[in-house]
């Protein structure tokens, strides 16, 4: 099943992009809730380059990571990453009012549709917040 979530960031399509893609700004927004954290992550942004973050509870109860390699780069507008045997797409939508951010990725068996589209955008949501706060600072 594919699930997708998306936002609309009030941002240029490149600091949009440049906050998607960049490592140190992928620590200060990938997160589904404020008692997680982003404790590091790597890019190598082109097809068939790896990417990877690790998040982890706040209060070191549990962490995972989350790696995968991309598929295919068009910069402002697609990356595709195959993570394990899923896939997902994020699409860079630019419109009148900033950039909307579209993620459809494949479900996995452990989490309900819910929980997964949940956490999704919830992380999404403050990646959008994390941008327009940047913006005006």
């Amino acid at each position: 099943m594919r699930i997708t979530v998306e936002t609309s960031v009030a941002a240029p399509i490149d600091q949009v992009w440049r906050a998607y893609t960049t490592p140190a700004d992928i620590v200060k927004w990938n997160a589904a809730s404020d008692d997680w954290h982003t404790t590091r992550a790597t890019v190598d942004l082109r097809e068939g380059g790896a990417f990877s973050s690790r998040m982890e509870a706040k209060d070191g109860s549990m962490g995972f990571d989350f790696a995968g390699t991309y598929t295919t780069i068009v910069e402002h507008k697609l990356i595709e990453y195959a993570f394990g045997d899923r896939k997902a797409e994020v699409e860079f939508v630019p419109g009148p009012k900033g950039v909307v951010v579209r993620v459809v990725f494949d479900s996995e068996p452990t989490h309900s549709v819910e929980q997964q589209q949940g956490g999704w955008q919830a992380i999404l949501d403050n990646f959008a917040r994390y941008v327009a706060a940047k913006k005006t600072s």
